[in-house]
């Protein structure tokens, strides 16, 4: 199937986004190719590449499922060599199509696949009885030759390891540049005891406490008169700011590590005003800077879980 040449776009039909992963064997298409799927892409690994088109085709009809608005397809050696000749020209025809195409090409020295192979104990896809493992490399240098020289992402691995290189992956790519991290601020009372599952703990019982003021005691730091008490004082304030800058410094870093969610605790003495207020706090800070922030209230009834505007489920 052939794509007409120039299809018009349809404003209610999103682009098609097509990212081809291929690469030496060894050089890490399969940890690539995984790292696409993390971010929403779908996943087809080794397609016979006289069935692109036909897929490609299909998937771009305005009725197909936007599931399929992002596909990330694996390519290696074990295709033929009249095959991968005709895959530039396949790609070319898709671009005029109206598909978005990239190429990402993973490579590495010589010395550097030998010793993976060596360590795995796995068999290179072109080396039998009579082909050394060194020849198999350098003869799949030159079949995958033509996907490499249209490759806009080439990636050499030599000195990466499995995280560095889904960093690496996760750096270029579009769709990670929002950030694919749920974050949870968690407000509760050391009085009864810590809860499961933060990453980070902060306690705050330190802070200037509103039970203290008689009109104050019976509201929560949900409540107004509470965040304005706290606001007004100078220490609050200092904490706040040394939270939300340890925060934005290392939190991209969890990011980069692939982490998909990240709890934060706020512990006061009950869990009723201040870390009530501070999650409040840094949860508004925090929204839209990840693709999810949400709010848990562990010690006030009814205001379980809500999202970063303190709505309560």
């Amino acid at each position: 199937m052939t794509l007409p040449p120039d299809r018009p776009e349809r404003s209610d039909h999103p682009p098609r986004r097509l990212v081809v992963v291929s690469g030496l064997s060894g050089a890490g298409k399969t940890v690539a190719l995984k790292q696409f799927e993390d971010l929403g892409y779908t996943c087809i690994d080794n397609l016979p590449l006289i069935l692109i088109e036909a897929l490609v085709g299909e998937l771009l009809k305005p009725e197909a499922d936007q599931r399929y608005q992002r596909v990330a397809l694996g390519v290696d050696a074990r295709e033929s060599e009249a095959d991968i000749r005709r895959f530039p020209s396949v790609l070319e025809r898709l671009r005029e199509g109206g598909v978005e195409v990239e190429v990402v090409f993973l490579t590495a020295a010589d010395e550097v696949i030998l010793r993976r192979y060596s360590e795995t104990r796995r068999r290179h896809p072109l080396s039998d009885d009579r082909t050394s493992l060194r020849e198999a490399i350098e003869r799949e240098r030159g079949l995958l030759a033509p996907i490499a020289n249209m490759a806009n992402l080439p990636l050499d691995t030599s000195r990466l390891n499995l995280h560095e290189l889904r960093e690496a992956i996760h750096a270029r790519t579009p769709e990670a540049a929002a950030g694919r991290l749920a974050l949870l601020f968690l407000s509760f009372g050391f009085k009864n005891g810590l809860p499961e599952g933060c990453d980070f703990v902060f306690d705050i019982r330190c802070l200037p406490n509103p039970h203290w003021q008689p009109d104050l005691r019976r509201l929560t730091g949900r409540d107004e008169p509470v965040a304005r008490w706290l606001s007004a004082q100078a220490v609050v304030q200092r904490m706040e700011r040394d939270l939300v800058r340890f925060l934005e410094h290392w939190l991209p870093e969890f990011r980069a590590q692939d982490r998909a969610y990240v709890t934060v605790g706020i512990g006061c003495t009950g869990g009723q005003h201040r870390s009530v207020y501070l999650v409040e706090r840094l949860a508004q800070r925090f929204r839209g800077q990840f693709d999810e922030v949400l709010i848990k209230h562990k010690e006030l009834p009814g205001l379980r879980v809500g999202a970063a505007a303190g709505v309560s489920a």
